[in-house]
Parts: structure tokens; C-alpha cells; sequence
């Protein structure tokens, strides 16, 4: 009698879990193996490789969302690669690394749009300097380089950063040292290209260029400059920083993310960084939380613009921490956003924010759209697609926003 009265017990606490989840119960209902699944607005989304053992799923069963990538711009080649690479096991298992690597690697080796890879972006001497991160949301581990001379492959010396030392930075000539012991090869990063548009630049008197508060007067001398002493005005910043258009062409950075079956995360960065840089400047892409950040937790975000002035606010971090208290992806996108216009009118950049279940949303301003492009299984005939998403509003009134 107490074992029958068991099974009862047993039963109706099944029938309980699979009314929540199913809208209904049923006694021929088992667990079903290989089922993978993620919750999305409170519904169940998942799929099961032993299609026998789907009939009880098939009325409740949603488009999957996961696994996924996800990255700044229309870089389109790239997401194809890494969306390949995270589909070589089921759901992507452990395969996140490989793929957000091996993308960024696809967009430095086509020198996406001249502002990644080398032979782009020259600095003030002419030369190509890169920047590149890949940060571990299950460790919250990073290995980055800034700086980085005479080695083309940035986010896969990154990695060795991440994977062989007990570092989260590398920079300069070091970091090309540390390549060199990684089995990198050391090769110069200038195209003819690249030499053409640094020489033009130079003979247009170095204009335009990222020097303020120093004589000779910047905007029509090629220096060597000294300082100024003159007081310090935000103003003065800005309209220099309006001068120097951050676009399609000079936009910086390739940020992805991968995310897979499991929620393992992982982001990472590449690019040369803004063209006519004073040499020895590095953005915000290789540093953590302002490029890129992940926490399996929560989600992960990437960030694209004027590196300058973002890194200020680190609005990867603020994303993340964003739909850590709450907020959905759309919120903490533009809530990232929100915070560097309120001190910078004339900012220009873009956030992607997603969460550990896939839901993704992105946010800009100083520009009329944003393009991005994502790959999941939501759309079983165009798994890879480029989104876009208009951006604030430069009239729009900026409010102080708050986590909370």
C-alpha cells in the first residue's frame, strides 16, 4: 500500500512540472533524452535530435534561439564562419572560444572595411598598430594585446594571452616579443594602401588629427607640438571629435559574441584602432568591460564607435550589470548608450546586449541606423541575417538613467 501510494505522489508531482511547462499532463509522457532547451519569456524553446520522441513537445515547441552569434556591423563573412565553427557539435558545446576567435580572425585577415587587420587605419608615424581581446564568461578570464606591431593575427595572440600566461594585457613591443615566442610571424602590417592614405594625410598639414591645447596650432601644422597652457574645456574636445568622423570607415572595431546550447560565453574584439591615432593610443576595444565583457550568469556585450570616449564609461560592463538587475537586452543596450551622450553630444557608437537565453537587442546614436549580424536557428531558411536598428535620436533628451 505505501509503495502504490508512492507512485501516486510520483506521479502527481510529474503531472504538476508537465502542466507548467506543457499546458497539459498526460500519463504517456516521459522524459525525452537530448533535449536541450532554454526559457524565453517564459516559454520552453528546445529541440530533440530523436524526432520519435517529439509528439508531446510538437504543440508547445517554439523556434530555437540557441546557440548563436552575434556582431558589430555587417561583417557578414565573419559571423558565417564562426556560426559554421559553433555548428560542428550539437548546440555548439564548447565550441564558443573557437568561433568567436576564428570570426574576428576571418575580419582581420579581409581588413573588414580598413578598420581591422592590418594595412589599415595608419597612425600618425604611418604605421598599423592592432588591438584585439577575448574574454571567458565561465572564468571571467581575458587575455588581450593593444598595441600590437608587426603580428597580424591580434585576437589569436590574444588567446594565447588567455590560455598560456597568468596576464589579461600585453602591450607594444612586448606583447609582439611574447607572438614571437607564441610561433607567431613577424611581418609588416603597411600596405601600399594604407602608405597612400597616411601621405595624403601628411600633406594636407595632418588634418585631421587628434591634438588640442598645443602649439603650433594643430589645425594647420603637423606638429612637433608642445603643450598650451590654456583651461581645459569639454566644448573644445567635442568639436574636435566632431571633426573626426567615426563611420562606416572608421568605425574601429569587430565585436562578436557566441553563446552556446549551454550558455557558455564568449566575446572578444579586433582592430586597428582610429585612423591618424597618435602613436602609443588604444581604445576601448582590449579592455575589458568596455570592448567586450561575458558572464555566463547574465549575457554578454560589445561595443563599436568612438573608443576614446567610451572606454570612459565601460558600457559593456554597464550592459551586462544592466540585465544582471533586471533589465531586458533593449533597456541595457540603450541604457549603456544613454550614459556616455549625457556628458558627450557629439559621441558616436553602438552596444549589442544578449542574454545567457539569447534575446539580443542594440542601441546607437550619431548615426541614422546601425547594422549588425546575427545567426540562430529562429529562422530555419536564413540562419545568418543582417539586422539594423535606428538609432537615438541626437534631439532626443537625455535623462540620467539608473540600474535600479
Amino acid at each position: 500500500m505505501l509503495s502504490k501510494m508512492r507512485r501516486r505522489t510520483l506521479m502527481l508531482m510529474f503531472c504538476v512540472a508537465a502542466t507548467l511547462t506543457l499546458g497539459s499532463c498526460s500519463r504517456d509522457i516521459s522524459p525525452k533524452p537530448n533535449l536541450t532547451t532554454v526559457v524565453l519569456s517564459g516559454k520552453y524553446f528546445g529541440d530533440n535530435s530523436n524526432s520519435n520522441n517529439n509528439n508531446n513537445f510538437a504543440s508547445n515547441r517554439q523556434q530555437m534561439v540557441l546557440p548563436m552569434v552575434i556582431n558589430t556591423w555587417n561583417f557578414t563573412k565573419a559571423n558565417k564562419l564562426a556560426w559554421r565553427i559553433l555548428n560542428q557539435t550539437q548546440g555548439g558545446l564548447r565550441l564558443t572560444r573557437n568561433a568567436v576567435v576564428e570570426g574576428c580572425t576571418k575580419c582581420e585577415k579581409m581588413q573588414c572595411d580598413g578598420t581591422v587587420g592590418f594595412g589599415g587605419s595608419p597612425d600618425e608615424l604611418g604605421e598599423t598598430t592592432l588591438d584585439a581581446m577575448i574574454m571567458d564568461g565561465s572564468s571571467m578570464k581575458v587575455g588581450a594585446v593593444a598595441g600590437l606591431r608587426r603580428i597580424k593575427d591580434a585576437i589569436r595572440v590574444a588567446r594565447s594571452v588567455l590560455e598560456h600566461t597568468q596576464h589579461t594585457l600585453l602591450v607594444g613591443d612586448a606583447a609582439t616579443e611574447f607572438a614571437n615566442d607564441m610561433g607567431f610571424r613577424s611581418e609588416s602590417l603597411t600596405t601600399p594602401e594604407s602608405r597612400a592614405v597616411w601621405e595624403l594625410w601628411k600633406a594636407q598639414n595632418c588634418q585631421p588629427n587628434f591634438w588640442w591645447n598645443v602649439f603650433p596650432d594643430p589645425k594647420i601644422s603637423c606638429g612637433p607640438y608642445k603643450p598650451r597652457p590654456t583651461p581645459i574645456t569639454r566644448w573644445k574636445e567635442d568639436r574636435i571629435r566632431a571633426e573626426y568622423s567615426i563611420g562606416i570607415h572608421n568605425h574601429d572595431t569587430i565585436g562578436m559574441i557566441a553563446i552556446d546550447a549551454d550558455s557558455q560565453i564568449h566575446a572578444g574584439t579586433s582592430t586597428n584602432g582610429a585612423r591618424h591615432k597618435i602613436a602609443g593610443r588604444v581604445g576601448d576595444s582590449p579592455i575589458p568591460g568596455a570592448g567586450a565583457y561575458a558572464d555566463n550568469e547574465v549575457g554578454a556585450a560589445v561595443a563599436t564607435g568612438d573608443g576614446d570616449v567610451m572606454m570612459r564609461f565601460l558600457p559593456s560592463f554597464l550592459a551586462v550589470e544592466s540585465m544582471r538587475a533586471g533589465k531586458p537586452p533593449t533597456e541595457a543596450a540603450a541604457l549603456a548608450i544613454r550614459r556616455v551622450v549625457k556628458y558627450h553630444k557629439d559621441f558616436s557608437g553602438a552596444v549589442i546586449a544578449v542574454n545567457r537565453l539569447g534575446q539580443y537587442a542594440a542601441a546607437c546614436y550619431g548615426m541614422a541606423e546601425f547594422p549588425f549580424v546575427v545567426s540562430n536557428p529562429s529562422v530555419t531558411d536564413k540562419a545568418t541575417r543582417v539586422e539594423t536598428v535606428k538609432c537615438i535620436s541626437s534631439k532626443t533628451e537625455v535623462d540620467v538613467v539608473t540600474l535600479a
